[in-house]
């Protein structure tokens, strides 16, 4: 072999050695129309990090808590929820144990959770553009109007409530001694009062149930709030997105996004109706989030 085709073979060689070392973390520079029709090309989605939402079993508070978690993971985040009674979830977002809650009702019924925890909580104002209240809650076909005329209406003296603890529960207890009423508060739950609520109406009996709107009660049957002169029940309330002290500085973009949430009566009723029907929260944020895109990006502006 001639000196000229020996030096073209070691030449040939030394490259073939260079490419098979070369490192396999540095990729050759590659123009969009070079890269093979099979090849599949993944986005990352960025982590933007965990975020833990507390809520109360609550219909309006299931329904708000899954459409931000929805709309927070479609934006990176990964979320956990929390399911606590209203003292303790109060309690965890003061200690830092949650991140936010989507359903403070202020100023009246979570009043006192406030004053407990005054200085510990970052408000972020109200998200529910309606007007949200509590009450005593009867159907329309009762022949009673207000609270001062209740005694001796309902023969077996009980008003159904929910949990205890509860916000609404303290201004029933209220309500009982300002008006003088010869009733027993009953615990239970949301689902409770609601089952107890729809039996009674099926077969036409009288029934008094703690209430509050917005709930998808008032678009299943016919009801009245009680009036309420001495107010202890307060009056027409908000419902307020809450966050732990220094989200704003640990995670400025999620909380830009939880400080934009808002929504109507329209809105939180649409959800809350699915999830009545049996629907899965989770399914029913999503339906939500899907055809209100244009509200859920004013959110994440």
């Amino acid at each position: 072999m001639s000196k000229k085709g020996l030096l073209s073979l070691l030449l040939i060689g030394v490259l073939v050695f260079a490419v098979a070392c070369a490192p396999a973390d540095e990729p050759a520079d590659v123009e969009p129309g070079d890269v093979d029709a099979g090849t599949e090309v993944e986005e990352a989605v960025e982590e933007k990090g965990s975020v833990e939402i507390g809520y109360v079993a609550w219909d309006c508070a299931i329904a708000s808590t899954h459409v931000m978690k929805t709309v927070l993971e479609d934006a990176g985040y990964d979320v956990t929820l929390t399911d606590a009674s209203g003292a303790l979830l109060y309690q965890e977002l003061a200690s830092g144990d949650l991140d936010f809650m989507t359903t403070a009702w202020l100023p009246y019924t979570h009043e006192s959770y406030m004053d407990q925890f005054d200085g510990q909580l970052l408000d972020l104002g109200s998200n529910y553009s309606g007007e949200a209240r509590i009450g005593l809650v009867v159907p329309e076909y009762m022949d009673i109007d207000s609270i001062e005329d209740l005694d001796g209406t309902i023969a077996d003296g009980q008003i159904v409530g929910i949990d205890p603890g509860a916000g609404i529960m303290s201004a029933a207890e209220a309500a009982i001694v300002d008006y003088d009423l010869d009733y027993n508060l009953l615990e239970g739950t949301d689902a409770v009062m609601a089952a107890a609520l729809r039996d009674a109406i099926d077969n036409e009996e009288e029934v008094i149930v703690t209430g509050w709107a917005p709930h998808w009660k008032f678009g299943r049957w016919e009801l009245k709030f009680l009036e309420d002169p001495k107010e202890s029940f307060g009056s027409i309330e908000d419902i307020h997105t809450l966050a732990r002290l220094g989200l704003d500085e640990d995670m400025p973009e999620l909380y830009n996004i939880i400080d934009n949430f808002n929504w109507s009566d329209a809105d939180i009723s649409a959800v809350m109706d699915m999830n009545s029907e049996g629907m899965d929260p989770n399914e029913s944020a999503r339906i939500w989030v899907d055809a209100n895109q244009d509200k859920v990006q004013e959110w994440l502006q």
